[in-house]
């Protein structure tokens, strides 16, 4: 179970529709319920889990597997927005080709 991530511009994918999302620098444990696409608009924060550790700041979009289980080191104030709803990551990558 990895978390996918990848360097974006916001305006390569629709998030008017995300839910937005905010927190101070902290550390949490937090489980994925359901897949969760997010957009990082800007902060640090290194999620732990059993098989990676990973970086997420400012300019990427990031997928969260259902039934991860991770550890959120939020290092900067992480400003960000996200979806529950299916992401079809391989299709929406295809079409940044085109």
């Amino acid at each position: 179970m990895k978390i996918k991530q990848k360097k974006i511009a916001k305006e390569k994918v629709d998030i008017s529709n995300w839910s937005s999302w905010g927190c101070e620098p902290s550390t949490f444990d937090w489980e994925y319920n359901e897949d969760e696409t997010a957009y990082v608009f800007e902060g640090k924060v290194i999620v732990k889990t059993p098989n990676e550790e990973v970086e997420l700041k400012g300019g990427l979009l990031v997928q969260f597997p259902k039934g991860l289980k991770c550890t959120w080191n939020v290092i900067e104030p992480i400003r960000k927005v996200y979806t529950f709803q299916k992401f079809d990551w391989a299709a929406w990558e295809k079409s940044l080709e085109d």
